[in-house]
């Protein structure tokens, strides 16, 4: 069986960039990515162009093709080259990279680029206007389904569900999926705080990321209330970026030079799913997504060395390392606590900063998080290096389909 290897890799900082264009933010990720993978941008075949809300600019279709223009313009990407626009809330950057895998596993290209690119951040309008734009993840079509579930999982958790206008309605979704599991397992308010302290303690050493600050669990738990039990710490800021991967063919690789050979990491599995209407008490999409994953690059959890983890609230990473059997069901909050998924502990996830440091850049986020999986293999990371890593996962969901995501990808990298 052949196999697709990411060469190159960039991210921009994520930050609020008023002066920064889509065009700006994508332009410095493409660039990035083809210096890191020593190619010529002539060489890419295809496209995967992700992106969420670029219609609340006035861009309201073929949003790569606008964007990239320039780019063929100036012969940094091949005339008319395959673009295929991307979109499915927070897994877009993941989905775009899973595209442009799929082209280098069927043959249809050699060389496939995904890039994802997001701009949040709207300083011209009120907060509310800004904050409405995540409602793009909702079920629009039956929205009384969602709420309804919601409704019921509050009130299993002892609380009422309530929107508010300083926050997404994610925010009100992740509160009540973390009450119920606070009822349910005994997780605590201080364990959610273990997780967001872990991860703005590695953002602080994170260069890209938005928030470079270290907290302690008293800290988070001192912070400003967002939706109980979730504190501002606790939740992943508004933000902007871009971020990118070139993958290729087994047979471009072995032409390549040694000095890009050796920093090429396998794509040992890449599985997407969408969500359904499920009980609380069922496993969620992404356990179904991971076991695919697992069982296609004969991987099992514990050969997981390092990962990236969709935390868009610290109950996130608690829940997921559940689905991803990094824990049993109902001990991630111990799992946290205990340090286990610190840096140097026996499963370290978000050694990025995560979504609550790094930032979330809705389209921009899965391949931030490659990023950081591809960086960790290589050795590249610094002080936030994990030692010895050799197998890294990354977990992206995005929209709400009831109590599960619309959608998940899950990619499993290797460099053994």
């Amino acid at each position: 069986m052949s196999h697709a290897y990411i060469i190159g890799i960039h991210s921009t900082a994520f930050g609020r960039f008023a002066d920064r264009s889509f065009r700006d933010l994508s332009r410095e990720a493409i660039l990035g990515a083809i210096t890191d993978a020593d190619v010529s941008g002539d060489a890419i075949e295809s496209v995967w162009f992700g992106n969420v809300l670029m219609d609340y600019w006035g861009q309201h279709s073929t949003r790569g093709q606008f964007t990239l223009v320039p780019l063929e313009e100036e012969g940094v990407l091949r005339r008319r080259v395959a673009i295929t626009n991307v979109e499915s809330g927070c897994a877009t950057g993941s989905m775009a990279l899973h595209g442009a895998i799929k082209d280098i596993l069927s043959g249809t290209s050699e060389i496939s680029l995904a890039v994802g690119v997001e701009k949040t951040f709207r300083p011209d309008v009120p907060k509310e206007q800004t904050l409405a734009m995540y409602r793009a993840g909702e079920n629009a079509l039956d929205p009384h389904e969602t709420l309804a579930e919601y409704r019921s999982l509050a009130q299993q958790g002892g609380r009422e569900l309530e929107f508010g206008p300083d926050r997404t309605m994610f925010m009100d979704t992740y509160a009540a999926q973390a009450a119920f599991h606070m009822t349910q397992f005994g997780t605590t308010q201080a364990q959610l705080a273990a997780v967001a302290a872990k991860n703005h303690t590695n953002g602080a050493a994170n260069p890209l990321a938005q928030y470079r600050f270290s907290m302690t669990v008293d800290e988070v738990l001192a912070d400003r209330e967002v939706s109980y039990p979730l504190t501002r710490s606790m939740c992943a800021p508004v933000g902007d970026g871009a971020a990118a991967a070139i993958v290729c063919s087994e047979g471009v690789l072995a032409r390549l030079p040694t000095t890009v050979r050796d920093r090429a990491v396998r794509v040992a599995a890449a599985v997407l799913r969408s969500g359904v209407y499920r009980s609380p008490h069922e496993p969620s999409l992404t356990r179904e997504t991971a076991d695919r994953a697992y069982q296609l690059a004969s991987i099992a959890p514990e050969d997981i060395d390092v990962a990236e983890v969709h935390d868009a609230t610290a109950f996130g990473e608690i829940y997921q390392a559940e689905m991803l059997r990094f824990c049993d069901i109902g001990q991630g909050g111990p799992l946290a606590e205990s340090g286990a998924t610190a840096i140097d502990g026996a499963i370290p996830l978000n050694t990025s900063g995560g979504l609550l440091s790094k930032g979330h850049p809705i389209a921009a986020s899965g391949l931030s998080m490659t990023h950081e999986i591809v960086t960790q293999l290589r050795s590249e990371a610094g002080d936030r290096q994990v030692r010895g890593a050799r197998t890294g996962m990354v977990e992206n969901g995005g929209g709400i389909m009831g109590l599960e995501e619309a959608a998940c990808c899950v990619t499993l990298l290797d460099r053994r």
